[in-house]
């Protein structure tokens, strides 16, 4: 199905480029009552939907050109800041033996480590609610090393600012991927602000119906520094039913906004999933979020809802 809809989509372009095509996406769509700061509303919500297309092409028996186009759009109102669609991951490499090298706009090494921690990724206890480092970098060139390596990973990445006396950006990460777990070290220097070094430490284990997470993340913007950990856990009950939980808190989370930081973050989240297929799910949950600057309650939300996700 998704080679047939790659086709329609590309019908338009020269048959050489529809060689290994693919079409995917996600719809997810959430009806949650939000309290936030003391405002109470029932608001219908797009989490991240988005649709794309990936692809490769053969240059030669070790070398192949890759690449990714891939967009964000609101399937409630159909805008978000006067666009309908909005660039997510997007970029073009190439791909060999010795490994991958790529540039264009997508995440960095230190946000792709957080792999499944996340159990609410996307929802309103995403950890980027509370924690630094989720960032999809403009203007980054990036080198994975080779899939030959088994279960071992890594990433390195250089985003240039494009600015006169602005420091550009360093993010890397290495992984390690044996059957049912996942270990993950990570840093940023200079990439989501001037002078904002990051480093990640990440681990998952699944224990036969049970997938248990942790995350922790310190931080050091040249004059504070602080600390952030999260923990997360998933319970398949059956093939149909899961039931997950997520808490975490940091000490400074950069607020872009306010170009400072808010201090004494804190979010905690329980919810069901019902899976109705392989690509779709039902979902319930809550989510309190809550976070200070300078003493002052900036963020003391809570969100209850329910939503679909499909995925093609």
């Amino acid at each position: 199905m998704k080679k047939v809809l790659a086709s329609v989509v590309l019908a338009a372009l020269p048959t050489t480029l529809l060689a290994d095509v693919i079409v995917y996406g996600k719809a997810n769509v959430a009806l949650q009552h939000a309290d936030e700061n003391g405002d109470s509303k029932m608001e219908l919500v797009s989490n991240s939907s988005r649709i794309g297309i990936k692809g490769s092409e053969d240059i030669s028996e070790d070398l192949k050109v890759i690449y990714q186009f891939e967009y964000q759009t609101e399937v409630d109102d159909g805008d978000r800041n006067g666009r309908t669609f909005n660039q997510r991951n997007i970029y073009i490499g190439l791909q060999g033996k010795a490994g991958t090298i790529m540039g264009g706009m997508f995440d960095t090494p230190l946000k792709v480590a957080q792999e499944k921690v996340d159990v609410f990724n996307d929802l309103e206890g995403d950890l980027g609610a509370i924690f630094n480092g989720e960032t999809r970098a403009k203007n980054i060139i990036q080198y994975v090393a080779p899939g030959s390596i088994g279960p071992f990973s890594a990433s390195v990445a250089y985003i240039a600012s494009e600015e006169d006396g602005v420091d550009d950006g360093v993010s890397a990460s290495v992984g390690y991927a044996p059957e049912n777990m996942y270990f993950g070290l990570a840093m940023d220097q200079d990439v989501q602000a001037e002078d904002l070094d990051i480093m990640r430490a990440v681990a998952r284990i699944t224990i036969q119906s049970v997938q248990l997470g942790a995350f922790y993340e310190r931080v050091d913007n040249g004059i504070d520094d602080g600390d952030g950990y999260l923990v997360s856990a998933l319970w398949n009950l059956n093939p149909v039913w899961a039931l997950k939980a997520q808490y975490g808190k940091t000490d400074l989370k950069y607020d872009s906004a306010f170009e400072t930081y808010a201090e004494d973050n804190e979010s905690i989240s329980i919810g069901a999933d019902y899976r109705l297929s392989k690509s779709t799910t039902l979902y319930g949950f809550y989510t309190q979020v809550e976070s200070e600057l300078e003493s002052a309650t900036i963020r003391d939300d809570d969100y209850l809802g329910v939503g679909i996700d499909f995925k093609f």
